[in-house]
């Protein structure tokens, strides 16, 4: 059955775990690969994934870390009986977030590119770092969207300023290119 976003409804994955509380690494490692994949804590060591082939493959590998620490953990397929909404709108929330992240680095990289005009820097090398900014900005993006199993509100809106970010980098590099010229 397709949910109201066109997605077929394949369920959650949940991996519920339990690693030694020392060294604190260990859970911080966990955490972060949980993040990384967009996880929602449903409680404490609880955590859920919309099921995909992907989403499988990632959560069976950190079970397989988490054995190895000496931890222990189960991988599970379920369907949500009540609450559906509530962990839906955790999930949602958690890309908003994520996309609201992107947005105030966006207001960051405009910033900086305010102030290379401001401070009259148009060189290769300044040109050269705003554009591996820009990279990875429109990287995060990308992940976040890849996580994003149900459209998040905030998406567009990340996607507004990533493209006013491409337009400012590209006004600044004509200028950076004129400069050049002038200068020779």
């Amino acid at each position: 059955m397709a949910d109201s976003d066109g997605r077929e409804d394949a369920g959650w994955l949940l991996l519920i775990y339990r690693v030694p509380s020392e060294p604190t690494r260990l859970r911080s490692t966990v955490w972060r690969r949980l993040k990384s994949l967009g996880a929602i804590y449903l409680q404490n060591s609880a955590a859920a994934l919309p099921a995909s082939v992907s989403a499988e493959r990632a959560l069976r590998k950190l079970r397989s870390e988490i054995l190895d620490m000496s931890g222990t953990a189960a991988l599970l397929s379920c369907a949500v009986l009540a609450g559906e909404q509530d962990v839906r709108a955790q999930f949602q929330a958690a890309r908003d977030d994520e996309y609201e992240e992107i947005v105030d680095k966006c207001h960051d990289f405009l910033g900086q590119v305010k102030k290379e005009y401001d401070e009259n820097h148009f060189t290769y090398a300044e040109l050269e770092e705003n554009e591996v900014d820009l990279v990875k900005l429109k990287n995060w993006l990308e992940r976040v969207r890849q996580r994003d199993a149900f459209g998040a509100s905030g998406r567009e809106a990340a996607e507004k300023w990533l493209a006013d970010c491409e337009q400012s980098l590209e006004a600044y590099a004509a200028r950076v290119y004129a400069e050049e010229a002038e200068s020779r």
